[in-house]
């Protein structure tokens, strides 16, 4: 398994239209070397997760018994903060 095998889910807003968020599934090899807290940037991109900069990892679930035995790393990204920049 590589870095090409993480998998990207669709961005989906909160209620209030403040924050975006997004699961990124890795596959069970790179799931093996994820700490047991939150990571940095630098943490995640190291570990070939590849998403815009500003997005955090805000939350850490056990790898679980669906889409072999992968890590689900929530990321948040707060929308509105670069507002001359249009969002697509």
């Amino acid at each position: 398994m590589s870095a090409r095998d993480i998998y990207y889910g669709p961005k989906y807003p909160d209620s209030e239209g403040v924050y975006e968020y997004r699961h990124v599934i890795l596959p069970k090899e790179i799931a093996a070397k994820v700490p047991k807290r939150l990571m940095s940037e630098e943490e995640w991109r190291s570990l070939g997760v590849q998403m815009s900069q500003g997005w955090e990892n805000f939350m850490r679930h056990a790898p679980g018994k669906s889409f072999y035995s992968a890590q689900d790393l929530p990321f948040s990204f707060p929308l509105n903060v670069f507002p001359s920049y249009i969002y697509v």
